[in-house]
Parts: C-alpha cells; structure tokens; sequence
C-alpha cells in the first residue's frame, strides 16, 4: 500500500522513531484492510466504537504526569516530603509536553503503541468511507484498492 499518512506537523509522531510510526502505520493498514475484506456495517459500528474510546497519546501524558505530581504530593507528606521531586519532575514533563508537544513520556507511550489523536481519527474516517458514510470511495477495483482510497480521503 502506498504511504498515506504524511503527517509532517503532528510533534509525537515527527519525535518517535521511524520504526515506531511504521509499527503503528502497519496496524491501521491491517485494521483497514480486514474491514474492506470481511467487515460489514455491524462489525465497523462496533470497531468505530472502540476507537471512539480509545486513548490518545496526549490524554496519557497528561493523566499519567498529573497521578504521578498527586502521588508524589501524597507521599511526601507522609513520607516528609523525600517524594516532592516526584511532584516537581511530572510537573516538569507535563510543561515540557505542554510547550512542546512532546516529552519523554510521550516517547514511552509511543513505543508501547499509543497513538495520535489524528492517528486514530484517520482510522475512524477511513472506516466510516468503507461503511460508507463517505460518497468519495469506489466501490469497484477490489478491496486493497478501497482500503487504500479510504486511508487516503481520510487524510484528505
């Protein structure tokens, strides 16, 4: 399949290795693929369901720097305060993800597969075309070929 997500100003992805993109790339091909193979309207319903849950890379940075300041908070007033820099090193991420779109943890999450919001609505919007919500899909040349008009109008 030709490359679809040329996404150049999305900050996590441009920061995450190469290897890790394609990773994730990959698992939206195959995820879009199948659809267009064996999925019905049910099945996708289902599946844009769960991608409507799911979490993106930015809502873990942010949930995981702040239980991290909290729990730092609660254990250095038990503890005499020895846990504070936990408190002072999420609220350093959380700024640094904040200014720049990107901190280490981001990072982490990118290695363990989480996306991009605009990853995973470009997942969304290419399942929606093969459900067909979307005029632009053809419905002849076969289903690579509409897997791969869903990914690119998607993006479009």
């Amino acid at each position: 399949m030709e490359s679809w997500n040329q996404t150049s100003s999305d900050t996590v992805r441009a920061h995450a290795p190469l290897v890790v993109n394609r990773r994730i790339d990959e698992h939206v091909e195959r995820c879009v693929r199948y659809m267009a193979e064996k999925g019905d309207r049910a099945e996708m319903s289902r599946y844009l369901q769960r991608l409507e849950r799911e979490w993106d890379v930015h809502r873990a940075v942010a949930v995981t720097t702040s239980a991290l300041g909290l729990l730092g908070l609660l254990l250095g007033r038990r503890d005499g305060g020895r846990w504070r820099g936990l408190s002072t090193a999420a609220g350093a991420l959380m700024l640094q993800h904040g200014l720049s779109g990107f901190s280490p943890l981001s990072e982490l999450f990118r290695a363990l597969g989480v996306r991009t919001r605009r990853e995973i609505d470009l997942e969304k919007f290419a399942i929606k075309a093969l459900r067909g919500d979307f005029e632009r899909i053809p419905n002849e040349g076969g289903p690579m070929a509409r897997a791969n008009a869903a990914l690119v109008a998607a993006q479009s």
